[in-house]
């Protein structure tokens, strides 16, 4: 089976073509005495409705569990005999021709060379698996970035145990919202990038130049970023991080942003994984030390040949280590690096048994392995990869809502792995530890480097439980990872926000009011409850773990005293309660924190990220990209 790829991305249910999401999403009446204090004292923000907006394709008895489809494994410039391709088995819905499935739709407009919408469901592509792999087939490329996309999507859902919403509103008729992918935007050239206002992910094409080794590319032929896998996974991951923290795309920090790419780049790296023939060979090639395994670690080969850069687009291989000045795709790797060292650290532990059992104890330093040896050590590799992603996954949960650090991601992945595996038998956390130090990556107000001291801690006092938030009360579609409808969403964020915003409470949550004397002249909105979720993951032993998520945010408009201009600054916190309605853990940024006020308007005063616009410091339109380049850089950075 070393063609078809299985990712454990894949077990998750799919989704479909025209659905109807039941029961109806018409907005409840809501109590006036019961949530008195919506739009007095908090509101419900967008992000909370969402989540009906997102429906998924259930199976029925006699459908197919997947729909394999060819792929690139990495890109064009691949060799046959190292992977080159692959059968992907995407999870099963019925689609519409683009093709239109329930969470994407490709969009094939082209002005240069107008291409029919691809149609997976005719019979003939079916019992082909898809179109054949061809960078000259314009329906290859259609199939490239919905199955690459709806794979990377399966991921996400299997990590978290629910539909992950996108961060934007465009529903259909039905009420569904689709993510569009377009993978022939002339205009966007040498880069593709997400674009939340529009929902939709630009995929440019451009001419390889005629003087730069463009690997398989013909001097002045069309090169389409559409092809590449790591491309592909890398904007899809930045649609589904925006869907979870819409505002990481905010710049009030270097390690903002540099989060964003750095994620989406190790998503990309860890899918590498689930490619079994490139797996085997970049093995076999390295001996053994994944370190030294060049297409596992790098981004976008055949695209950072077409540019000029010496082999990949970027590599989780480099040894830099962290500086609060660097650009967002170099603190990115920072933090993809430090990911994967406490991979590679891991993998050497649970690999070694195997070598000293094929070699008696020792393998000489320069001896082969034998091939069955790499099939066990890649299998091994592969099943750790996805163990990996789904810690990283797993961890956005536990991420403040606002302005993350690098530091502060660390403690998610410690808080959201030990909450599922309290037993740690190969030291997992103990590798992500020791990997971030040995990248100069640590938290605030950490005086510890032990799981003890980097666990996110307890509220200072306890709260009563939240009767109306507990699973025994919630509503659901039939499963818990799908919510009723948008009424019960809405009600569930009114019962979060009567609770958070007692006067006694406001503090324990980051939060303030009108009335509290240390706002000095500066304003503040009222606390907006922006999200809230259910988590269901499943632990080693087959335990089931049911949380509730919710996100809570205030923004605070204060006066720069250097600039005269207003700068909005947020804070709330990420709020998990247990299944019962208990609370476990409150991430807090405080609204009222003078050190963190001062350190942004610090970053924002000289971020070519912010401008000033009528008296205000903010945020520049389209951050993200800005970063990846494009025609306002006129560079080439994805």
């Amino acid at each position: 089976m070393a063609d078809v790829s299985t990712p454990s991305a894949t077990k998750a249910v799919a989704q479909t073509r025209e659905p109807v999401i039941r029961p109806s999403t018409a907005r409840r009446p809501e109590g006036p005495r019961r949530y008195a204090g919506r739009g007095v004292v908090y509101t419900v923000g967008p992000g909370v409705a969402r989540a009906a907006t997102i429906a998924t394709y259930e199976r029925k008895p006699n459908d197919p569990v997947y729909r394999p489809l060819k792929i690139y494994t990495l890109d064009p410039a691949a060799q046959a005999l190292e992977g080159a391709t692959t059968v992907l088995r995407v999870p099963y819905e019925p689609l519409a021709p683009g093709p239109r499935g329930w969470v994407f739709e490709v969009d094939a407009i082209d002005e240069d060379a107008p291409s029919e919408p691809l149609n997976l469901d005719d019979p003939r592509l079916l019992i082909t698996q898809g179109v054949s792999p061809s960078s000259s087939d314009r329906r290859f490329h259609q199939q490239m970035v919905y199955a690459v996309s709806a794979s990377i999507y399966a991921a996400f859902r299997t990590a978290l145990g629910r539909r992950v919403a996108w961060g934007f509103d465009r529903p259909d008729r039905n009420g569904v919202t689709r993510l569009k992918l377009r993978p022939f935007v002339r205009e966007t050239g040498a880069n593709a990038a997400y674009y939340p206002a529009e929902g939709e992910i630009r995929f440019g094409y451009f001419a390889a130049p005629g003087n730069l080794p463009a690997g398989r590319h013909v001097p002045g032929g069309p090169v389409f970023t559409c092809l590449s896998h790591d491309i592909i996974v890398h904007e899809v991951a930045h649609a589904l991080i925006d869907g979870m923290r819409s505002h990481f795309v905010h710049p009030t920090g270097s390690d903002v942003l540099g989060f964003h790419e750095g994620f989406a780049d190790l998503v990309a790296i860890l899918q590498h994984f689930t490619y079994q023939q490139v797996l085997e060979s970049e093995i076999r090639k390295s001996r053994n030390r994944l370190s030294n395994a060049t297409l596992l670690l790098g981004i976008a080969q055949a695209f950072g040949l077409s540019i000029g850069k010496q082999g990949v687009l970027r590599s989780a291989a480099h040894k830099d280590v962290y500086r609060a000045d660097l650009e967002p795709h170099a603190m990115g790797l920072v933090l993809a690096g430090a990911v994967f060292d406490a991979f590679c650290n891991v993998y050497q532990r649970k690999s070694e048994r195997f070598l000293r059992l094929a070699s008696n104890g020792a393998l000489p330093e320069n001896a082969p392995l034998a091939p069955e040896l790499i099939s066990i050590v890649a299998k091994e590799a592969s099943g750790l990869a996805s163990q990996f992603l789904s810690i990283c996954v797993r961890a956005l949960d536990y991420c403040p809502p606002v302005d993350i650090k690098l530091g502060e991601f660390l403690r998610a992945m410690i808080t959201a792995d030990r909450d599922l595996v309290p037993d740690d038998p190969w030291a997992y956390r103990e590798a992500l530890i020791d990997a971030f130090a040995a990248r100069g990556i640590y938290p605030d107000n950490v005086l510890h480097l032990s799981e003890d001291a980097l666990v996110w801690g307890a509220l200072p006092r306890e709260l009563p439980f939240v009767r109306r938030l507990s699973f025994a009360e919630l509503k659901f579609a039939g499963d818990p990872a799908s919510p009723a409808d948008r009424g019960e969403l809405e009600e569930q964020a009114c019962a979060m926000g009567e609770v958070i915003t007692r006067p006694d409470n406001l503090e324990l949550f980051g939060l303030t009011a009108e009335w509290d004397d240390r706002l000095a002249g500066s304003r503040v909105t009222l606390p907006c409850v922006q999200s809230i979720r259910t988590s269901r993951r499943v632990g080693p032993d087959g335990q089931v773990v049911f949380d509730l998520v919710a996100e809570v945010t205030q923004s605070r408009f204060v006066r720069d005293r250097l600039t005269g201009t207003e700068c909005e600054f947020v804070g709330g916190s990420t709020i998990i309660l247990g299944p019962n309605g208990e609370f476990r853990y409150v991430v807090l940024k405080n609204v009222m924190n003078g050190r963190r006020l001062e350190q942004q308007l610090d970053y924002q005063r000289t971020s070519r990220f912010c401008q000033q616009r009528n008296g205000q410091l903010m945020p520049c339109a389209n951050v993200l990209q800005l970063v990846h380049g494009g025609r306002l850089t006129n560079s080439s950075h994805i």
